[in-house]
This record gives C-alpha cells, structure tokens and sequence, in this order.
C-alpha cells in the first residue's frame, strides 16, 4: 500500500505553488489518516499514516472501517482498473480530536487523494474528487475551484468557515492539477486534542454518553428493508461511542474497563430497543 507524504506549511511549500496556475482550496479536516486497498480477494486492507491494521482495527477507526466496507463500489473499481492493487486511497477518519465537528452530519470518512501506481502519481483533485464520488464514497469538502495561484492570498483570513460545525476551518489544504499541495493551517483553531479522563462506573458513564438521539440516529441509518437487529444497532452505537469519546474512554486516568463499558451499550440498545416494540 502507497504511503502518503506529510503536508508542508504554506510556508515551505514548492516552488511555484503560489506564483502561477490554479488553485484548488480544500478543507483541511481534523481527524486520522486512513489508507485502504481493495485486494483482488475482494477484501479491503486498511492502514493508518503509519502501519497497515492487523485483525484488530483501533477502537478510534472502527466506524471508518466499516463505513467503507459497507459503501466501497468494488465492481466499479474493478471495472475502471486491471488491477485493483495498484490503487491506494487516502481518506480522513472523522474520529474526534479538537475540532468539535458535528458528527451526526459528517461523514466516517473523507476522501482526500488517490495514488495510482500505473501513473507513479497521486490523481490530480478533480479526478480524485469523480473516484471517490464513483466507488460511492464522499470527497472532502472543496472551498473553491482553479483559483488563480497569484491572486491567492495565503493568510489566516483566507481561511472560511467549516462545512462540518459552526466556527472556522482548521484550515486549508492547497492544491495543483500538477501534484504540489501545501496547508494554510488556522491559528484561530486549537488542533491540540486535550482530553479529560472519565468519572463513573460503566453504567454512569454510557448514561451520559449514549443518549438517545444517538441511538436513535444510527437505528434511523440502518436499511430500511428490515427491521433493525440487536447486533447491528449494538456495533455501531459502540463504535460511535469510541469515534466520539475515544481519547477519554482510553486516558491513562479513567479507571472504567472498556469490557464494562460494552457491557452497558449492550444494556443501554436492548433496553432502548424493547421501548420501540
């Protein structure tokens, strides 16, 4: 699987960047990489920024992973390329880190590059952007499109407002058709997660961060072709429990065991579930 460079500061960015051309203005999200690969078993394989996953995906990851799992067009893939493996996508978890996004609109993944090994190269952000949109899956937010590079003026007041809560983007992610790409980060925006430990036993603990609507929200997601299971609801209200609270479920100082607190979701969606019958 491709490895994806780090992003340089605007300020060190390549030559040329900002002195002709065209601009492409993306959002630049605050969340994990995610790298994935389908195989031609059909299976996908999955990686952070530095290794791939074994059989044991992050708790933090899990909601990423199965919302490409479950949304991946793998026969339109396989139909576009001769070999699925020479393609590696590079996407954003939205897990939560210090940007407080809504996470009931934004999606478990953004896509943000498409490496192809026929060309040697990451796709440029127009055909990355048709990809991601033809395999099904979102493409992180574009701000504004083939913005003339020497009218760009790459200061914190170029930075607008985030597409996935009500306050600023973390910032700016800039790109060429021709592959140079630089960040305008926001220094209006802490992106410095700082996480406070858990207080509680298992049960206080998913009273307080299962609430209803969340239930509710990711009930409403399923199928409407049948009527939800235990099973299905269960894994994934877990799984957006970590993707909401993963930095305070796993703090040094909280004392409540992660078996507990799987213990009480499954408690909390039974209950919930026997309310709606």
């Amino acid at each position: 699987m491709q490895s994806y460079p780090s992003i340089p500061h605007v300020d060190d960015a390549p030559a040329g960047l900002l002195e002709s051309g065209h601009l492409w203005l993306q959002e630049c999200i605050d969340g994990g990489q995610l790298r994935f690969q389908l195989r031609g078993t059909g299976v996908v394989r999955f990686a952070d920024a530095r290794r791939p996953f074994g059989d044991e995906v992050p708790w933090r990851y899990r909601h990423a992973v199965r919302h490409v799992r479950e949304t991946l067009d793998r026969e339109a893939l396989r139909a576009a390329v001769d070999d699925v493996e020479t393609v590696t996508f590079v996407g954003v978890s939205t897990h939560r880190r210090a940007v407080p996004y809504d996470l009931a609109r934004l999606p478990s993944v953004l896509g943000v590059d498409v490496w192809d090994d026929d060309r040697g190269e990451f796709l440029p952000p127009d055909e990355a952007e048709r990809v991601f949109d033809r395999l099904g899956l979102e493409a992180v937010n574009t701000f504004r499109r083939e913005v003339r590079a020497a009218d760009f003026d790459p200061t914190p007041d170029a930075v607008p407002a985030s597409a996935w809560y009500d306050g600023p983007a973390a910032g700016v992610v800039l790109r060429t058709k021709t592959g140079d790409v630089a960040t305008l980060p926001n220094p209006a925006v802490d992106r410095d997660p700082s996480f406070e430990p858990l207080e509680g036993d298992a049960e206080a603990v998913v009273e307080r961060l299962v609430p209803d609507a969340l239930v509710r929200r990711v009930t409403d997601g399923l199928p409407a072709s049948r009527d939800p299971t235990y099973d299905a609801v269960f894994d994934r209200v877990e799984e957006e429990l970590w993707r909401a609270h993963h930095g305070r479920l796993a703090h040094h100082d909280t004392d409540v065991d992660p078996g507990a607190v799987s213990a009480a979701v499954g408690r909390r969606v039974g209950d919930w579930l026997a309310g709606r019958s």
